[in-house]
């Protein structure tokens, strides 16, 4: 493996209201060497912005997924909108949503195919969301080995998703999203220590699955240990403990604790029809040929071993009733669905499926054989009256007898050899002749391979082979009994209450008889454990596990009255002498049948001791010498006792079943309120979903309309020739123009940083003052500023205003007034120019005005006292009068050149 790929791949499945969640998971998540994988529920026309959004809450590299995109540690990958996404060789693979049909299950999807190739190193959390998308997932890397978490749903408005995962009582762990990383930091942790089991953890193991068997109805004695070994320090590592004898301790104190570690040993995963080409096999090929040789009133038995909560069961039962036509359409299925664990028979037993649970199941089947309630898929009542769920524990029940098919898969995995070649021979005998076995791709029945006949291998479905079935003790013996030696002494009777475990209860009663043979039966008469070979005393044929019908007739007879006395007295009882026929030989037993506590006194039962050992004592001479009519009886008088005592429990239960009936049908008109007022509800959430899609509509035109804004912003940014500055209220830089860089030395790391961290170009020593001002008092300051190339700007500062005039902020404008400048230079010398020439035309006014006139006023004054003389010359007085004309003419050529003079200074004034 790459040192870039990482061991542990995180999946993350959310919906609505799950953005904030993930930006709290990734604000406290480490560069801890774990890929992250986000699959979100998105519409396939809506474009996200989460690589933006979550990139500001995570120091990890965040990217949207692509095909065939390797996964890498320490990053995050985005599920694309509209795409589904898987997982195979550490490489994502895409497919488009509309190649998709039926519902869209994106979490399920990935989940199920990170399951399939990253197996325990997977980890699936489930954040708020609507739906039940998840759940099945979840099963999948719960099954495959993997942790998984759940948010807290009490906490969330959007419940749906992590509720329905934890319905599948699949989930480790509940919290809240904050405390997730350091979960799976201890988790990481934990499984990369567990590497060498210790003789410690051995003896500590041990210790653990003897007090799991003490307070719970589970032995997982003969498990594997490195199975066992690696769950156990998965959990408590989790815990944070890693001292398994700590561990312990911790179980004891919290019984919760104790419940769900075995529940994690369990591991009960099932689905319907799972792996197809199997059951397809089953449909075309077993089940008719175990029709072939029916007759049409025989009865078809199936047995299923762990079948968790019941969909492999139920699947089989499907195919059984579509086969069932024609002569067979009157047969009796029975379908013993079996497992260890009773909280799955209880949910099984209810064949009530959520929709992420019927995912292989093709629509045609699930309109003829589910009813829907608006929340579940039930199994209708016709499929569900095949099946009898029971629990049954493999290790210490003997098993079903005469069926014509038998699973059980994927189960003998998770046991040592000598106990799945125990199991084995179980199964063999459970089946009758041409029989079929079916068990998991994983499993090989070697030790029973000389049976069988291989109908398929790669799925692991065998033919029975025998002829007969014969029974192996050694399958129900004890192993440490068969060093006992015999011995011809008979001691002191051994009844007593005890309350030790079950072998060890059972050790020492037949310690008391050493050199005997012994069956030990619960109180229903079924066959516990045999030590011994006591077959001598057992009918060869019909076998079945209830003692009475194995014994000879007289030995029954004084077994039954013998059991009787032992269960009303809780004393031993004996008899001697007792003559049966068995095989054409007659022998000769003495019997003895005692009381005994099973798992540490929460059941009673029965050892019964055989004894054929002739020689006389005082100890024998006190049994009874054995009387088949007296005993015959002393069992008719038990008899007719219990019938009486039956017949008044009878009554009993009659009335409180009218009782019941009566509380049942008060309760059915409750549920059918309840559920008109679910179906209003329906209709409510109907109504709110198409408003929330109304609303989603807006929201995405509202998001159309922002992203066009802000490309006219982003265009008109590049285009502006002059630079643009935009200042958050705590003087930091925000964004600027292309244009800004002319004046500011700035580079986008400049961008966060204060102002005046930032050089400039430009002699503008107040910018930080000015800009503070303008953001405090909410004015407008413009300068202008030189730079250093001699360039002359227009520096503008005005505030950034928000919706309600909010300041958040100032906006630096720098205008290029270079031009302008020049400009106004060139104009200030022009008019000192003219100024110069306004002073000289002033002094050619007063000239024209004083040189000229006064010596014209002189003439004309002159002329007057010329004409005063009334000279009668005539030539003079023409000449005068030429004169004065003249002097006329040139006072007007005088005024007109004061005036133009005038006109002149008066325009070079302006």
């Amino acid at each position: 493996m790459s040192n870039e790929e990482p061991n542990y791949i995180v999946a993350i499945g959310a919906s609505a209201g799950g953005l904030e969640e993930i930006n709290t998971f990734f604000e406290r998540t480490p560069h801890d060497g774990i890929s992250y994988i986000i699959v979100q529920h998105l519409s396939s026309d809506f474009k996200s912005a989460m690589v933006e959004l979550l990139s500001k809450h995570s120091s990890l590299l965040v990217k949207e997924a692509k095909e065939g995109m390797e996964v890498y540690k320490n990053v995050v990958y985005l599920i694309p909108n509209d795409k589904f996404m898987g997982i195979k060789n550490n490489k994502l693979q895409l497919t488009d949503k509309d190649k998709i049909k039926g519902p869209h299950l994106t979490i399920n999807t990935f989940f199920n195919a990170l399951a399939i190739d990253n197996g325990k190193k997977a980890i699936g959390i489930v954040l708020s969301g609507l739906g039940s998308d998840g759940s099945e997932g979840i099963r999948a890397i719960k099954e495959a080995g993997g942790m998984t978490i759940a948010r807290n749903p009490q906490n969330t408005e959007f419940s749906s998703m992590p509720e329905q995962a934890i319905a599948t009582d699949m989930i480790d762990y509940i919290l809240e999203p904050q405390f997730m990383p350091d979960v799976i930091a201890a988790y990481v942790k934990s499984n990369d220590e567990v590497s060498e089991n210790t003789k410690a953890d051995k003896s500590n193991i041990t210790e653990i699955i003897d007090y799991i068997h003490q307070n719970l109805p589970f032995d997982f004695s003969d498990y594997k240990d490195t199975t066992i070994l690696r769950r156990t320090k998965r959990r408590a590592a989790a815990l944070n403990i890693y001292d398994l004898k700590d561990y312990l301790l911790f179980l004891k104190e919290n019984p919760e604790e104790l419940k769900a570690l075995a529940k994690d040993y369990l591991i009960s995963v099932t689905s319907f029809f799972r792996d197809t080409e199997a059951f397809d096999l089953i449909e075309k090929t077993i089940l008719p040929r175990i029709l072939e040789n029916l007759n049409p009133r025989d009865e078809i038995k199936l047995w299923v071993a762990g079948c968790a909560t019941g969909e492999e069961a139920y699947s089989i039962a499907i195919l059984l009733n579509e086969l069932l036509v024609g002569k067979f359409k009157d047969t009796v299925i029975k379908i013993f669905a079996t497992d260890i664990d009773s909280a799955a028979l209880l949910y099984a037993g209810k064949g009530s499926y959520s929709a992420d649970r019927i995912n292989g199941i093709s629509a045609k089947r699930l309109s003829e054989y589910f009813n829907f309630d608006g929340k579940n898929y039930i199994v209708k009542p016709e499929i569900r009256k095949m099946l009898i769920f029971a629990q049954h524990d493999l290790v210490k029940n003997p098993p079903y007898c005469n069926m014509h098919f038998i699973s059980c898969r994927n189960l003998l995995i998770y046991m040592t050899p000598i106990l799945q070649k125990k199991i084995y021979a179980m199964l063999l005998f459970g089946l009758k002749t041409n029989g079929f076995l079916f068990l998991g791709s994983s499993e090989n029945p070697l030790t029973i391979i000389d049976n069988l006949e291989v109908v398929n291998k790669k799925w692991r479905i065998y033919k029975s082979l025998k002829d007969k079935r014969t029974v192996n003790f050694d399958t129900f013996a004890l192993p440490e009994l068969s060093t006992y030696r015999q011995t011809t002494a008979i001691k002191d009777d051994p009844s007593k209450n005890m309350n030790t475990t079950f072998t060890e209860t059972v050790n020492s009663l037949i310690a008391n008889y050493i050199g005997y043979l012994a069956i030990c039966v619960d109180i229903e008469n079924t066959v516990i454990k045999s030590y011994g070979n006591t077959s001598k005393y057992l009918l060869p044929q019909n076998f079945n596990t209830n003692l009475p019908e194995l014994l000879p007739r007289s030995l029954a007879v004084a077994y039954n009255t013998l059991s009787k006395e032992v269960l009303k007295t809780e004393q031993f009882a004996s008899a001697k002498g007792i003559m049966f026929k068995l095989n054409d030989v007659v022998m000769e037993v003495n019997l003895s049948v005692g009381p005994v506590n099973i798992d540490g006194g929460k059941q009673k039962g029965l050892i019964v001791i055989f004894n054929d050992d002739k020689t006389t004592s005082s100890d024998k001479d006190k049994y009874p010498l054995f009387n088949e009519v007296e005993y015959n009886n002393k069992y008719t008088e038990a008899l007719e006792e219990e019938l009486v005592e039956v017949k008044s429990q009878l009554q009993d239960a009659h009335d409180k079943l009218s009782a019941s009936n009566e509380n049942m049908q008060s309760f059915n008109e409750e549920l059918i309120s309840a559920n008109e007022e679910m179906q209003s509800t329906n209709e409510e959430m109907q109504s709110v979903n198409e408003e929330l899609h109304t609303i989603n509509a807006d929201y995405q035109l509202k998001n159309k309309e922002l992203a066009e804004i802000n490309d006219d912003l982003n265009n008109y940014f590049r285009s502006n020739i002059n630079g643009q500055i935009f200042i958050d209220s705590n003087l930091r830089l925000m964004k600027y123009s292309p244009g800004a860089v002319k004046h500011i030395n700035l580079v986008n790391t400049d961008i966060g940083r204060p102002i005046h961290h930032i050089s400039t170009n430009i002699k503008f020593d107040t910018i930080v003052e000015d800009t503070k001002a303008v953001i405090e008092k909410s004015t407008m300051i413009t300068r202008e500023i030189e730079a250093n190339n001699g360039k002359w700007y227009q520096v503008m500062i005005m505030p950034y205003l928000q919706a309600g005039n909010k300041i958040n902020g100032a906006i630096i404008t720098f205008n290029d007034i270079s031009e302008l400048k020049n400009t106004q230079s060139e104009l200030h010398s022009k008019n000192e120019i003219l100024l110069r020439m306004n002073k000289e035309l002033e002094y050619i006014k007063k000239t024209a005005t004083n040189d000229i006139a006064i010596p014209l006023t002189d003439i004309e004054n002159r002329i007057k006292k010329l004409k005063d003389l009334k000279s009668s010359d005539v030539d003079v007085a023409e000449l005068l009068s030429i004169i004065d004309s003249s002097v006329q003419t040139l006072r007007g050529l005088a005024t007109d050149l004061a005036r133009k003079v005038a006109i002149k200074h008066d325009s070079g004034l302006n």
